[in-house]
């Protein structure tokens, strides 16, 4: 067995630099647990800090200015991380989907054991780091995240004020002169809404509570597509937004969502990783002679695989003609005859998946796995122009 040798380490500079001192952050809302391990002589060392960078770098720098520290991605996000590279101190953060860790350790769970697993793992190179967006992406992200809870917020607004009205038995109904039912939440329904009147005063008010949440989540919510429609007009964004426009199925808010989560489509080595880390690569479990594939993995960008599943639902009745362009839309020109290709393909392809017999979900699931292969080229074309 060869000698263990210090790890080189390969950062954002042009110098690489040695280092045998690995640290594991146990990060909670209000209080850091550290662990530090030495390599080259076993030593392990703990602190507890509160939520404070300043105090977790001056302690990795009195262990060891070289040393490496990483802890879990969650729902802390990228803060300490971005704090901590501010200061000087290496530190990235970990995908917590990658970490396995030895069952025996589950009945041992506490802060100090799960940052030195973390340290440890780290020291022999078993850590899949996340990529970090930047503040302005970040941003961006949140953003559109903000218009994802807008959309939920009007949905149960919705359903809260109509099963309201289903339990006192009543059901929009009113139909065209040609028998047609017309739509909710078009003018006919809302003047039906607002012609009810019920003979308890407090139904009244119940009613013109759910009425008034309804139109104050649709205003908020055209406010937000707003604001995401302005940032993605930015220099930083527009090429690739109106490239993915391109794609039927993808609006501005969608192709905001797609560009704003993956910040840089070359950060992924193919179509395939980015499907992967969308979720909606299929599922495997094979051994030996089996070879077995389910459903979906369902393990990335929650978020992006939901606008992914909802636009391949376009391509069951679109046609296979490339998509007009809109007023100041101006993708890449590679870019948009790309995403021509990609409509027609995707276009024969949901055709052929019905063809089969296979169930609408299915067929769209798989739509929507090639949709974000498509995205990915088209997106990274127009970010390489």
């Amino acid at each position: 067995m060869q000698p263990w040798r210090p790890r080189r380490i390969h950062g954002r500079g042009s110098h690489a630099l040695y280092t045998t001192t690995f640290i594991g952050l146990d990060v909670h809302a209000r209080s850091i647990k550290a662990v530090s391990l030495d390599v080259m002589t076993g030593e392990v060392r703990a602190a507890t800090f509160g939520y404070d960078a300043g105090a977790v770098a001056e302690w990795v720098r009195s262990v060891d200015p070289r040393a490496r520290c990483v802890y879990e991605s969650g729902v802390t996000g990228f803060d300490l991380q971005k704090r901590l590279s501010g200061l000087g101190v290496d530190c990235v953060v970990g995908a917590v989907s990658k970490m396995i860790k030895p069952s025996a350790d589950r009945r041992r769970k506490n802060d100090r054991n799960d940052a030195e697993f973390l340290a440890r793992m780290l020291s022999v190179g078993n850590v899949v780091e996340v990529w970090v967006p930047d503040d302005e992406c970040e941003a961006a992200r949140d953003l559109t995240r903000a218009l994802e809870d807008a959309r939920d917020d009007l949905s149960r607004s919705k359903q809260r004020l109509s099963k309201f009205l289903l339990r006192h038995g009543l059901v929009f109904d009113e139909r065209t002169p040609t028998g047609r039912r017309k739509g909710n939440w078009t003018r006919a329904h809302w003047s039906w809404i607002e012609s009810i009147r019920f003979a308890e005063r407090a139904d009244n008010d119940v009613l013109a509570y759910y009425v008034d949440a309804v139109r104050r989540a649709a205003e908020e919510k055209a406010r937000l597509e707003g604001l995401v429609e302005a940032e993605a007009r930015k220099p930083r964004w527009r090429k690739r937004v109106d490239s993915l426009r391109c794609l039927k199925g993808v609006d501005t808010a969608s192709a905001a969502d797609l560009v704003f989560e993956a910040g840089e489509f070359s950060r992924f080595r193919n179509a395939r990783s980015f499907a992967a880390w969308v979720g909606l690569t299929p599922s495997e479990h094979s051994s030996g002679e089996s070879d077995r594939r389910g459903s979906i993995t369902k393990a990335g960008n929650k978020h992006l695989r939901k606008t992914l599943v909802e636009a391949a639902w376009h391509y069951l009745t679109c046609s296979g003609r490339p998509k007009d362009l809109a007023r100041g839309q101006a993708p890449d020109r590679g870019a948009r005859r790309h995403a021509a290709k990609g409509v027609r393909r995707l276009v024969e392809r949901r055709e052929a998946l019905l063809a089969r017999g296979v169930h609408g979900n299915k067929a769209n699931v798989a739509t929507a796995r090639e949709l974000a292969c498509w995205v990915w080229a088209v997106g990274l074309m127009a970010e390489e122009a």
